[in-house]
């Protein structure tokens, strides 16, 4: 799905639940708001968080045309990061005092999710100190590589943008920046950890599934 479309379908559902809300401020009901899910891939772009730096962009508006990638500045936490096929990008909008959770705590569970899933896979995912996302040999100097990254925004406790899960990413559109504001580690994919070419829809099958466990939420089509 193209970036902007889907950064306009989600301002849509994130304005309805707002709106749901306030609706629902007499009758504290939790079924009468919707919270959503969204799981899809896009075609390659950088998107910038609102207290990211430029200068993390490592090539110009000429580059970025001859790679076929697009460029936006969005209203996300975080810094740079690039989306591209191959990549779980997912877009979780909910209302946080549903699950009875502080931001903190929700961005936890999402790296907690990443991290069980790669637990299916045999990979111990991990957190890093001073740094959101889920990291692979996370304290080691020089090896320590990202394998998903985060970055969210919450307004009245309701949640948009989300993670990114790099799956069978082509990796070397990372080069043209430094992720997440980093200039000393690495990022890689889940295809690269464990050799072979994972199945996409097993994975975002796993990883709804640890979802779920981990919010403690039903998934409804």
């Amino acid at each position: 799905m193209d970036y902007k479309k889907t950064w306009d379908y989600q301002e849509r559902l994130f304005e309805e639940v707002v709106s749901q809300k306030r609706g629902n401020q007499s009758n504290r009901n939790p079924d009468r708001i919707n919270n959503y899910l969204i799981f899809c891939e896009h075609p390659n772009v950088y998107t910038l968080g609102r207290n990211g730096s430029e200068s993390n962009l490592l090539i110009d508006q000429i580059q970025l045309k001859k790679r076929h990638a697009g460029f936006y500045r969005i209203n996300r936490g975080g810094d740079i990061t690039y989306h591209g096929p191959g990549q779980i990008v997912g877009y979780p909008i909910l209302d946080l005092e549903v699950f009875r959770l502080k931001i903190k705590q929700y961005i936890t569970g999402l790296e907690e999710s990443v991290i069980r899933t790669l637990g299916n896979f045999g990979l111990k995912g991990e957190r890093m100190t001073n740094g959101t996302g889920v990291w692979l040999d996370s304290e080691i100097k020089n090896k320590s590589r990202k394998i998903c990254a985060i970055g969210v925004r919450a307004s009245r406790y309701v949640t948009m943008h989300g993670f990114a899960f790099n799956i069978s990413t082509n990796l070397s559109y990372f080069n043209q920046i430094n992720p997440c504001g980093f200039v000393d580690k690495g990022v890689t994919s889940l295809e690269k950890e464990i050799g072979i070419k994972p199945d996409m829809n097993e994975v975002k099958d796993l990883l709804k599934r640890n979802i779920a466990d981990v919010f403690s939420m039903r998934l409804v089509n």
